[in-house]
């Protein structure tokens, strides 16, 4: 029997390369620990931070952001990207307005936000169709679609603001699912149309995670030519996974009129780039197959925090794009040194 040398002994793998490991295989772990930092740092500069009422305005406002996240991370996870969701919001949300303001008058809440999402997931198979048909990327899709949809209602549905919502569309908005008095006298609300962003998060994480489309979708973005070869049909994920985008997209654009208590045709322009950048900062990568619902709340949490305590610490509003761009750049670059080390 030869004997033993210490070259042939496995080298034990070092604690830095062990988390390099972790941080490839789990990156919200890093969003996680950028945002408790900015809590501590900012918390510390500013108490006020802490109040209940600050952490509610923030819970409200990851509503919207966080369900578009949603649909643009599934998308993101099969390898493609999408950009028209704020057009399909704003479509939905003016054109259901509109109908129950002039025509409906006493359609029930419930079925209000099932037609919005109804209408959103059709322009959703669109893109899809599209998509699928065009062979071209999705993000080529998605601009055109953008200009079509929002050209669409702007030419031939409304460009005027409604300003007096139906009543069971104001009353949904308003409806609380816990209120407070802070300090100050003010009366804190938390919102009903909260729940809707876990319930959706849930059924994300549940498509992903324990269905046979999930599993399509993760293999669309690892390998398309290899999850044919597996006898996934791509015209239906293509189809499922516009279709669930845009479904999402018209909810948001539901509670997005709802919260503000009127409806703009020219609402929500402007915002795609913080919410795919939310989806990046919580861990998928824009080649797809990764990612986790998990990771894609975090990176909303974050930039809805940076959002908001900005102003709150002294720092001008404007800098809230140097401060974001800075955060993906940081990452984007961290994840490649992960993956780098691990290859």
């Amino acid at each position: 029997m030869s004997a033993l040398h210490l070259h042939d002994i496995p080298a034990k793998p070092s604690r830095r390369s062990a988390f390099i490991d972790l941080v490839s295989r789990r990156p919200e772990i890093i969003t996680l620990a950028i945002l408790l930092a900015i809590c501590v740092a900012v918390s510390i500069i500013n108490p006020a931070f802490l109040q209940p009422s600050s952490l509610v305005d923030i819970g409200r406002a990851s509503v919207v952001m966080g369900l578009f996240a949603l649909g643009v991370f599934i998308i993101l996870a099969a390898g493609g990207i999408d950009v028209s969701f704020t057009a399909i919001a704003a479509f939905t949300m003016y054109s259901m307005t509109l109908l129950v303001k002039d025509h409906v008058p006493d359609m029930p809440i419930a079925l209000v936000l099932l037609l919005a999402m109804a209408g959103g997931a059709l322009l959703g198979v669109v893109n899809g169709l599209l998509v699928h048909h065009l062979r071209v990327p999705s993000l080529i899709v998605t601009i055109g679609t953008q200009y079509l949809f929002r050209g669409i209602l702007l030419a031939f549905i409304g460009t005027v603001w409604i300003m007096s919502l139906p009543p069971q569309m104001g009353a949904f908005g308003r409806m609380p699912l816990f209120q407070f008095e802070s300090g100050d006298g003010r009366t804190i609300t938390l919102p009903f149309y909260f729940l809707v962003l876990p319930a959706a998060a849930l059924l994300t994480w549940w498509i992903l995670n324990r269905t046979l489309m999930g599993r399509a979708i993760f293999a669309l973005g690892g390998n398309a030519s290899v999850a044919e070869r597996l006898g996934y049909s791509l015209k239906t994920i293509h189809i499922f996974l516009f279709a669930y985008a845009g479904a999402l997209a018209g909810l948001a654009g539901i509670i997005h009129t709802a919260a503000n208590r009127q409806a703009n045709p020219f609402d929500l322009v402007g915002s795609e780039i913080n919410v795919i950048a939310a989806v990046v900062l919580g861990g998928a990568r824009i080649t797809g197959g990764t990612g986790s619902v998990i990771g894609t709340l975090l990176g909303v949490l974050l930039i809805v925090v940076v959002n908001s305590v900005l102003v709150m610490v002294g720092i001008p509003s404007t800098w809230q794009r140097v401060v974001v761009g800075t955060f993906i750049l940081l990452a984007a670059g961290f994840f490649v040194f992960c993956q780098k080390k691990n290859g």
